[in-house]
Parts: C-alpha cells; structure tokens; sequence
C-alpha cells in the first residue's frame, strides 16, 4: 500500500515538475520583461526587443528620419505624374503613443491574459506604423494629388438658348472620377514597408451621375407662340414694342416663380431706352414715352394663356385695341396696371422673344402637355354700347389757344366712340374633343364721348370768324355693330399704328 502511495506522489511530483517547466517556458517572456519588449518584437522591421518604451521610440524614430532622407514617392494617374520626396515630410509625435500601445498590448493584464494576446499573435510580433501617419505633410501632400483628379460628376440638363431657331438644348451627363483614398494611402504603406522609392498608380473609382440625357429627353417643348402686327406703326413705336419684349427673351420661370411685366421691363423714360410714342391719357392719344408698350404686354399675355399659365393679373385698355381681340387685351401702366402671372407647373418654363418688320412674336416654353391637349382662345361679342355724342368744352384755361380764341371757332380734340362688351374663354381640348371651357375674361369697353373744344372770347366788330369746319355729332339711339365687323370698326377708329 505504502509503495503505491510512493509512486503515486512520485508521478504528480513528476507532472508538477513538467508543468512548472513548461509554464516557466510560457511565461518567461511575462515573468521577467513586464518592463521591456518581448522577444522578437519588431516595430516597421526594426528589432525592440529587451527594450523599454523610450528606447524603443528612439530606435524607432531614428530609423524612420534616416529611411525618410532616402524617401521617393512617385504616383501616377493617366498622363499626370507627382513626386515627393522625403525632405518635405517631418516626422510626427504619432510614434509616441503608437510604441506605448504596442507595449500595452503585452504588458497589460495579468498573466494568463499576456499569454492569450501572445497565442493570438501566432508568433508574429511584427507590428507597423502607418507611414501617412508618422510623416507630417504626407497627407497634405496625397490631398493635392487628390484634388486635382477628384471630378464631381454632372447630371445631363436642359439648357435655353433664345437667340437660336430652336432654343432648348439638352446637355449629356459628365461621369465623375474619385479617389479611393484610403486604398492610396494603404498601397503608399506597403509599398514603404519594401522599398524607400516606390510608384503607385493612383486608385479612382467612377461616380455616376443621377440624372442622364435619357432622363431628360423631350422634358422641356414649346408650349405656345402667339404675334401680333405693328405693320402700320411709326418706327419709334416698334422700337419700344421690341425693347419691352427684349426684357422676357432668353428668361427663365423657376415653379412657383411670380413675374411682373413692370418690374421686369422697368420705367418707361428715355434712360432706360423707350422712345416717344402714342399713348392713351384720358381716353384720347396722346404722344408720351413707351407708347406701344401695351402691344408687348397683350402679345406676351396670350402667348402665356396659350402656354396654361396662371395669370395673377391683367386689366383691359380704355379703348379697344385693334391688335387683339376684344377681352384679351393687356393694358400696364407704371403704378397702376400690371400684368403679372405665376409658373404653378413643377418645371422651369422659358420665354423667347423676336420680331420682323411687321410683327412681334411670344414663345413659351416647358413641361408637354398631356397627349393631345391643347388650348384655344375664344370671344364672345356681347353688343356695342352706344356713344353720348359730342360735348363742347370752353377753352377756360387757354390751354389750346392757338387753335381757337373765340366762340364759334372750334376745334375737335377727340371723336366719340362706342363702347363694346365681351368674353373671352378658355377651351381645352383633348384631340379634337371638347373637354373644358373656362370664362377668363368679362369685359366692357366704355363708351366715349367726344370732345369739341371752343374758345371763349366774344367775337367784337370786324372780326369774321373762318368757315366751322368741325361738325357736331349727336349721341347714338342704336349701333349695328356685331361681332362680323367689330374688328374691322376698332381698326378703323383706332388703328394699331396709334394703339398703345
């Protein structure tokens, strides 16, 4: 029993010696370098083992300042070349706490934990340092490079171009270019672990854009053109026909977008280019500065009706225009009548504005309409209102005195003119259907009087007035006007030539 008992206690004897042996085999490294580096532990290929934290950074730091004097990177990108050179690099603190976390990483934790950390090593205690990390300006130095071949890539657009036959241009989509710059910097690494003097093609990756020519195609069509003729206007009077209109040509309508036609035409004076012509002041024409300028506003009104655009406001004139049908007439007038309207469609819109010697052309532009839809315009001739007749005026304030002094002697200032109502409507169609008519417009002309002016002084002895000339016209009891010759009265009696 006793020589059992021996031999048992002989072999844990045995088996405690193996194992302590064994352990202290393990755990040499823990037991006696808490202090200092393990065995076999290299830093960017440099030897710190025995050594201590500040020896290991000074060998490390020393190794790199040397390595960098012979530094020479080159990087490569299609036909672009940069170098660098290690003379424009520093070395960076980053050594510092990179040594102390790479001694952490074995002498931290108790014994078993050490051991744990050197299995999971697999007997590799080769660690490195990031080059891009350690040398200052490196980064800054792959930044520049990156820079120059980083390209954003551009979405395909629509572009407007009003001075050309057909306006809108559809531009391609640009592929952009960026660099994979941590796979850069990775392949900079590795490279630098192997040699001092490298060359690295430059990594990129393709951006593509989000919107591309196909996405786009057919998004922006003419939607309307409307023109009306200046044929029988003065000279002065199409020049400022033209110029108000030069102002719309070539803009662009942003959804949502309000324009007024005062503020985008500005002030009517001969400092911003309008010329002397017919205006109506008081229901009579007289000469002023931007007379015709009401023709630029009709026009662009229809052709904005045409294109379905809202409009927020619009007046008619005093007297009918015979450029333009009844009820469809835009008069302005600086601080009292504008003609403003909105884009409520998603999409930008564009007008574009030109001329001939006879007439003045609107075009606008946006968003196709649904298939087959389109719009009309259409006025309804509601009657002519009869005019009151002539009404004499005495010449009290010797405003016309050249012309008349006495009474008897007449002069006509202005011919009475009948007035008109009318609406003007809306239709939509969808082919050749019918599908929507929408009043717009209900409006009434006035009826004018006219105006006989005479002078105020007694005819004394010996004075013989001339023949009167000027004959007295009654009020009108009825008017056979009707929508058949209407236009063709309004023509007459106020001829677009005199319109404003």
């Amino acid at each position: 029993m006793k020589s059992k008992i021996f031999i048992l206690v002989s072999v844990i004897f045995v088996v405690a010696v193996g194992v302590l042996g064994y352990g202290f085999f393990v755990f040499k490294d823990v037991l006696f370098m808490d202090n200092k580096f393990q065995d076999g532990t290299t830093i960017n290929g440099i030897d710190v083992s025995g050594l201590d934290k500040e020896q290991a950074t000074n060998v490390v730091q020393t190794h790199l300042d040397t390595m960098r004097g012979d530094i020479k990177i080159t990087l490569v990108y299609q036909d672009k070349t940069w170098t660098f050179s290690g003379s424009d690099f520093e070395i960076d603190n980053h050594i510092v706490p990179y040594v102390e976390n790479v001694f952490e990483y074995f002498n931290s934790g108790n014994l078993f934990q050490k051991k744990n950390k050197i299995e999971k090593l697999n007997g590799n205690k080769s660690f490195e340092i990031s080059y891009t990390d350690v040398f200052t300006g490196l980064n800054a130095k792959i930044d520049e490079v990156v820079s120059e071949i980083d390209t954003p890539a551009q979405d395909a657009f629509v572009s407007f171009d009003a001075s050309k036959q057909n306006p809108v241009e559809y531009n391609e989509e640009v592929y952009g270019v960026k660099v994979d710059t941590e796979s850069l910097k990775q392949n900079i690494d590795e490279a630098l672990m192997d040699s001092s003097e490298v060359e690295l093609d430059v990594p990129t990756q393709q951006v593509e854009p989000q919107v591309k020519l196909e996405d786009i195609q057919n998004t922006v069509v003419k939607r309307s053109t409307f023109s009306t003729s200046y044929k029988t206007s003065k000279e002065d009077r199409k020049h400022n026909v033209r110029h108000a209109l030069e102002a719309f040509n070539g803009m662009e309508i942003l959804p949502d977008q309000e324009v007024s036609f005062n503020e985008t035409t500005g002030s009517r004076t001969s400092e911003n280019g309008y010329k002397k012509a017919n205006i109506i002041l008081n229901g009579v024409y007289v000469e002023g500065t931007g007379g015709g300028v009401c023709q630029s506003s009709t026009t662009l009104y229809n052709a904005l009706l045409l294109a379905d655009v809202e409009i927020l406001e619009v007046n008619k004139h005093t007297l009918p225009s015979s450029y333009v049908w009844l009820a469809f007439d835009a008069m302005v007038s600086e601080g009292y009548s504008d003609l403003r309207f909105k884009n409520t469609t998603d999409k930008s819109m564009y007008i574009k504005t030109y001329s001939d010697n006879d007439n003045v052309y609107v075009e606008v532009y946006g968003k196709p309409f649904a298939e087959g839809e389109r719009l009309e315009r259409r006025v309804e001739f509601l009657g002519a209102i009869p005019h009151p007749g002539d009404r004499i005026v005495p010449d009290t304030n010797g405003d016309y005195k050249n012309k008349v002094t006495y009474k008897g002697e007449y002069l006509r200032l202005k011919y009475p003119r009948e007035g008109y109502r009318a609406k003007g409507y809306m239709d939509r169609y969808i082919g050749d259907t019918l599908v929507e008519s929408v009043l717009i417009r209900d409006e009434t002309y006035q009826a004018q009087e006219g105006i006989i002016i005479e002078g105020i002084e007694e005819v004394t002895e010996g004075i013989t007035l001339p023949e009167n000339t000027v004959q007295f016209i009654p009020p009108q009891s009825t008017t056979q006007v009707d929508q058949t010759n209407v236009a063709k009265k309004i023509q007459k009696e106020n001829p677009s030539g005199y319109n404003p």
